[in-house]
């Protein structure tokens, strides 16, 4: 709940000064409501109009920072100046106390003085009317509408444009924050898939070149030191031209098309021959058929994946690649003889299992990766179930 202001504000004291001086001039003319000799005058004299006039134009100091309490008070100055000839700048002052009383006060206030207000001009038009049956009468309760009435119902108008547009600025901050925060959502989703295709395109050439290297420095051979440095200069200039692209692809953001570049299921047979000359024994087993865009970069991703792990990690041995369509879904499998070689580690090692996981998690696929026996002994098996919808089926 905010705190009202201890002084009032500078436009307050304008308004005061100005009821206050407004109602000196008239009072230094003589002019008045009522003549000196009216029955409802009971104090007599000029002098007498100064005292509700100060008190009124003291409440208008308060007409924002308490808007009660100026109210109460103004009430009482009113009547007191409707016991003497009246001046024309209290009942002015009076109707913006009552004004302010509804737009500054209180919620329940501002509901209330409408109401009141409204009873007690219909009861100020109808009781006299009903007691000296003279149409006269009935103006009694017109100046009590234009004086409380009216003004109050105004503030409640004024009011509620004020709240309606208050809450419309909560709401496009609202929505502002919630845009900002789907952005920052976004970016973050998309430096994650950055990530995890960055870690794909080079891991496989970085542990190659860690490998090699490793047998380059261990064996004073030349022959073999110069066909591990051939394998180490393929995999850097692979490597290398691989995140050229990738560098080419984010610079060039206004692009919404998938790179001519983008892997396919129909170059398994060059990344399985890639991993036959960095030393692995493999076999590839592969009927996919027609599958989505995003399938089948999954599915590519994994087996690159799978190769680079069974290349730092597996034991010598046939390490096998099969990929089966069935009706609904893409089954992509990946063995390797099961060992405990612990290869030089590139930077972003340990990040492989969890980017295949997320890669089968954002098609609403399942991956699982472990050891299990068989009877060539214990594999390392990677398996991932990659869905096809109905759209696939159709195209295939």
């Amino acid at each position: 709940m905010a705190v009202p202001p201890l002084r009032p504000p500078r436009f307050d004291v304008s308004v005061a000064l100005a009821g206050l001086l407004g109602g000196l001039l008239l009072w230094g003319f003589g002019l008045g409501v009522r003549p000196g000799d009216d029955p409802i005058v009971l104090f007599e004299g000029r002098w007498a109009l100064l005292v509700p006039l100060g008190v009124m134009a003291c409440c208008e100091l308060l007409r924002r920072t308490a808007p009660r309490t100026a109210l109460a008070a103004g009430t009482l100055a009113l009547a007191a100046d409707a016991m003497t000839q009246g001046s024309v700048a209290a009942i002015v002052m009076y109707t913006d106390l009552m004004y302010a009383a509804v737009v500054y006060g209180s919620p329940a206030l501002a509901r209330r003085l409408p109401w009141v207000t409204g009873v007690l001009t219909l009861a100020a038009m109808l009781v006299p009317y009903a007691a000296w049956r003279v149409p006269e009468a009935l103006l009694i309760g017109l100046v009590v509408g234009a004086v409380a009435f009216a003004p109050a119902s105004t503030g409640l108008i004024v009011r509620n444009h004020r709240d309606a547009a208050d809450a419309a600025r909560l709401q496009a901050e609202q929505t502002a924050l919630l845009a900002e925060m789907d952005r920052v959502q976004a970016v973050t989703a998309e430096r994650s898939r950055m990530a995890r295709e960055l870690h794909d395109l080079v891991a496989n050439h970085l542990s190659a070149i860690a490998i090699h290297s490793t047998a380059a420095l261990s064996l004073d051979d030349p022959a073999t030191s110069k066909e591990a440095l051939t394998v180490i200069r393929e995999n850097s200039v692979q490597g290398l031209s691989e995140m050229r692209r990738l560098i080419g692809i984010l610079r060039d953001g206004a692009d919404d098309r998938e790179p001519a570049a983008t892997p396919t299921l129909d170059g398994l047979a060059a990344l399985v021959a890639g991993a036959h000359a960095n030393g692995l024994d493999v076999t590839l087993d592969a009927e996919p058929g027609a599958v989505s865009a995003p399938v089948e970069l999954a599915a590519y991703r994994i087996v690159q994946e799978s190769l680079t792990n069974a290349l730092k990690h597996a034991a010598p041995g046939r390490v096998t690649v099969s990929l089966c369509r069935s009706s609904d879904a893409l089954e992509v499998l990946v063995s390797s003889p099961y060992g405990d070689r612990d290869g030089p580690r590139a930077p972003g090692s340990g990040a492989g299992l969890v980017g295949m996981r997320e890669r089968a998690a954002l098609l609403d696929g399942s991956f699982e990766a472990g050891p299990e026996s068989g009877p060539e002994g214990t594999l390392w098996v990677v398996r991932a179930v990659l869905p096809v919808t109905d759209v696939e089926q159709g195209e295939a």
